[in-house]
């Protein structure tokens, strides 16, 4: 019995494991499908700024006729325009599935060996969805604390260099005969972040992120002996970890 017991934990790990890279080797698809989706979008839109009758003709001519005329390319062309869209969601939902499947069958595996309770399936769902909350409530609150210390640290530079000058302390509030706006300074901060990493100011979460790489790999201290490498380095993720979601919709609606 302890044999058949052994045997069959070790079949319903494997599985576990075995699902687990597919898994994770699905959702790393759907991410590059989604970034190679974004960067095509891109080109046709600077194609068509370029010269919109360059872009028509090649969709009109012999490599428009082959992608609308074959069902493979029609499909394909559908999963690039779908993708950006629908991708990220099916990736959210992978990774749900993914974890509840192999930590159940994590677990059975280790009740099997007698090294754990057995839980039911429901629990880890349960379990996933607190994760998940957890999750942004710390997201969220790390968010909102990031951005009043670097406004803080904005208003005192701005009060630093008021001094000496007209104004005062009025109302609980200083006033330096103009008014603090955080949104200049977040605005200079966030341009400043751009161009640091390479970057057009109206650029996405994809293109940052590959940006981003390009430049940790160039001025990573184990790969560059340079002397400024360390600080450039760090001035880098500075930079990547401003320009946020949250700061990239922030810096549009200003």
């Amino acid at each position: 019995m302890f044999l058949i017991k052994n045997l069959a934990s070790k079949i319903v790990y494997g599985t576990a494991k075995t699902l687990e890279i597919v898994f994770e080797g699905l959702i790393q698809l759907i991410a590059n499908i989604i970034v190679l989706a974004k960067n095509l979008a891109i080109g046709c839109f600077t194609l068509i700024s370029m010269g919109g009758c360059l872009f028509f003709l090649l969709i009109a001519g012999p490599l428009g006729i082959a992608i609308f005329s074959n069902p493979l390319g029609l499909f394909l062309l559908a999963i690039l325009i779908l993708m950006p869209i629908y991708g990220a969601r099916f990736a959210v939902y992978l990774k749900y599935v993914k974890y509840i499947t192999t930590e159940y069958l994590y677990n059975l595996a280790n009740y099997l060996k007698d090294e754990a309770n057995y839980r039911p399936f429901n629990e880890f769902k349960i379990a996933y969805q607190k994760a998940e909350e957890e999750r942004i409530r710390r997201e969220q609150y790390y968010y909102y604390e990031r951005q009043r210390q670097w406004e803080e640290r904005i208003r005192q530079q701005w009060e630093q260099s008021f001094q000496g000058r007209q104004g005062g302390y009025y109302g609980g509030q200083w006033d330096y005969g103009t008014n603090f706006n955080p949104n200049l300074g977040f605005k200079n901060e966030y341009e400043k972040s751009c161009e640091i990493l390479g970057v057009p100011y109206n650029a996405d979460k994809a293109q940052i992120r590959t940006a981003y790489r390009r430049k940790a790999k160039e001025y990573h201290p184990d790969l560059n002996k340079a002397p400024t490498a360390a600080q450039m380095f760090n001035e880098i993720n500075k930079a990547y970890e401003f320009l946020s979601e949250e700061n990239i919709q922030r810096y549009k609606s200003l």
